[in-house]
């Protein structure tokens, strides 16, 4: 799907305030109702827009402990690692799970409520996932940015012709 400015300033929309009306964001972006509720059901067809969610404070959610795992596996590209991708995707506690490269083959990230839940978590679930040969934490000491937007800068900006 190629966006265009409209749909960038939809979508720039919708990042800050998912709550908006339809007949709001129209507002917004200066298209009427119709023609914006049109565009927003194409990018949500066409996954990029893939839903709607609240963003909850970690700290007043009971979730103040944030930790970067680096894990290894015995073999990066077989079932052991595909075992354990499946494994990390049914856990509440993994946010993200990204493969990577470097010293680790996975790179999580954790919240829970604090260190001894995570001692728990780490003895009790994540050094008993398939494949799993090291394990390196790192933990959040503070947060100087955390945003779920994703930059749109790389999208049209021009005026409509």
């Amino acid at each position: 799907m190629q966006l265009d400015n409209l749909d960038r300033r939809i979508l720039d929309a919708l990042q800050r305030n998912a709550k908006l009306s339809n007949v709001q964001l129209a507002e917004e972006v200066g298209l009427s109702p119709s023609p914006c509720l049109r565009r927003v059901r194409l990018l949500e067809e066409a996954g990029v827009i893939r839903g709607y969610h609240a963003e909850l404070d970690r700290s007043k959610s009971g979730l103040g402990l944030t930790v970067f795992v680096g894990v290894k596996v015995e073999r990066h590209h077989d079932a052991s690692a595909n075992a354990f991708r499946a494994a990390v995707i049914d856990l509440p506690e993994v946010i993200s799970c990204h493969v990577v490269s470097g010293e680790s083959d996975f790179l999580l990230q954790v919240v829970l409520p604090d260190l001894a839940s995570y001692e728990d978590f780490l003895f009790s679930t994540l050094l008993k996932l398939p494949g799993v040969s090291d394990i390196r934490s790192n933990f959040a000491i503070s947060t100087v940015k955390s945003q779920t937007a994703l930059p749109l800068d790389h999208l049209p900006q021009g005026s409509l012709s």
